[in-house]
């Protein structure tokens, strides 16, 4: 093909591109908020699809430590790997709120414009930091790196400047979500929030300073690792997840508050308390040890029982769901969080536990298993709500045309994450048997522990359930495009309203 053909096929795909735009924005189905969360679904799923592409990559060089040596090495897959889940989640909790917020205030975004600006600003913002990780990655690190390249914190690698800019969206953020509940109508579920938001921007500052000492730099840097995603996230969380218990399933508004409130008042033991069980690796006294490791177990509780009793209510009350995609994804999330954040995280943190496994796969299994059941599938959830209400608030429930693809997805995903899970720990455990307690935790152990034939099957199995989390993705991604169109059915209108008892 010559280079003008491929100019001519650009310039039909920008044309193409710019009509299909055109036409979303013309979706008279959805509302100026939906609109803006149909642009931050969109791109966490870009971000999503980058993170299982990186995490393969990543997993591919522990199985063939060659594999793209110098060209794209195992640090920057393992970076933006982490980071795009990490940015993608907030993609999805920022689309959701901006989805149900002109629907729980009763009055249209106020301040919609920054609200769109700042869309714009943090995706071009992502892209460039993304493109820096894969193309700018070596040398020493200097003042200059720190502001312009990376920061060099696990987890939280943004630049100094895109650091900035993430505080300044989550400001206006905060406004647009502010001013429009102060306009029309508050409820428990506008306090929550709104209070929440201001943690969520403050607490992100926690890990923009330096000291140079680094147990003091340590214990800054878990006030946004621990705080700002396992505190400020499950409220976050919760909200979003009262919200749509309510349009899914019709629960009563005083059962899903009554469990958000809880979550409130537990998070001031399991969030902050629950920070104590990193302490002990930064020398702090190791009572905090088993403070951390008992309330942070403590966290998921609440939503669990959130899920539950709405699906009680719901019943009760012979309420009809039309959207059996979401509704499956908020129980995935039920079960995912309980046992991912819940039991594996009980499991890991435990003293006479986590002597031997801080550091090892351990941590990624719990990890893998914990981010997913308690974040990423309530994003799914409400892609599936935009999907629904896109194409005219059609009916997506039993004998949908096409169902076993989200069925399928939802399967190979929920297997795919459980199986890299179980895998992980295996190598885990290995890691904490023959590095840990028969080396003595050295650098001979270490190798001796990588090397190991066990860790090695752990890690190929791991390799085997990335794929099939992979192509669960993917059917995801197709699913999302296709799923409702041509459906003439519309969806079952549920009044929770008339239930008074």
């Amino acid at each position: 093909m010559t280079l003008q053909a491929y100019q001519e096929k650009a310039e039909g795909c920008a044309a193409n591109c710019k009509q299909r735009y055109a036409a979303f924005m013309a979706n008279p189905n959805l509302s100026g908020g939906q609109k803006l969360a149909v642009h931050y679904f969109t791109v966490a799923m870009v971000l999503f699809m980058a993170q299982l592409l990186f995490g393969l990559l990543a997993g591919l060089q522990f199985i063939f430590p060659s594999f793209l040596y110098e060209i794209l090495d195992f640090n920057v897959n393992r970076m933006v790997h982490i980071n795009a889940m990490v940015v993608w989640m907030l993609y999805g909790f920022l689309g959701s709120v901006y989805w149900f917020l002109e629907d729980e205030s009763g009055v249209p975004i106020v301040g919609l414009k920054w609200g769109q600006l700042a869309f714009w600003v943090l995706t071009g913002a992502v892209t460039i930091v993304v493109l820096v990780y894969l193309l700018i990655q070596i040398g020493s690190g200097t003042d200059t790196s720190l502001w312009l390249i990376n920061e060099g914190r696990e987890y939280i690698e943004a630049p100094r400047w895109a650091d900035i800019g993430i505080v300044v969206v989550m400001l206006t953020f905060f406004y647009n979500v502010a001013a429009t509940f102060a306009k029309g109508k508050w409820s428990g579920i506008a306090g929550v929030l709104t209070l929440d938001l201001v943690a969520l921007a403050g607490l992100y500052l926690a890990g923009m300073f330096y000291v140079t000492n680094i147990s003091v730099d340590q214990y800054w840097w878990w006030w946004v690792i621990h705080l700002w995603v396992e505190a400020t996230w499950e409220v976050l969380v919760g909200c979003i997840m009262a919200w749509s218990l309510m349009k899914l399933l019709g629960v009563r508004r005083k059962v899903v508050q009554t469990w958000l409130y809880i979550e409130v008042a537990l998070m001031f033991g399991s969030g902050i308390l629950g920070l104590g069980h990193h302490y002990f690796w930064i020398g702090t006294p190791e009572y905090w040890f088993t403070i951390g490791g008992f309330f942070s177990a403590l966290e998921p509780i609440p939503l669990v029982a959130m899920v539950v009793h709405s699906i009680y209510d719901a019943g009760a009350h012979k309420f009809k769901n039309s959207n059996h995609p979401a509704l499956a994804w908020i129980i995935a999330h039920a079960f995912g969080n309980f046992l991912g954040a819940g039991v594996w995280g009980f499991m890991h943190t435990l003293p006479q536990i986590n002597l031997y496994t801080h550091g090892t796969q351990w941590s990624a299994s719990h990890g893998h298993l914990a981010f997913f059941g308690a974040y990423a599938t309530i994003n799914i959830a409400f892609f599936y709500l935009a999907a629904q209400q896109a194409r005219g608030n059609v009916w997506m429930g039993g004998e949908l045309a096409n169902g076993w693809r989200w069925k399928a997805a939802a399967i190979l995903l929920n297997l795919g994450v459980m199986g890299m899970t179980v895998a992980l720990l295996i190598a885990g455990y290995e890691q904490s048997f023959i590095e840990r307690a028969v080396e003595g935790s050295t650098w001979a152990g270490y190798f001796a522990a990588q090397n190991h034939p066990w860790f090695m099957q752990a890690m190929i199995w791991r390799m085997v359930f990335g794929l099939m989390t992979a192509v669960g993705g993917g059917l995801l991604l197709w699913d999302l495009l296709e799923i409702g169109k041509g459906e003439q059915r519309p969806a079952a209108v549920i009044d929770s309203e008339a239930v008074t008892h």
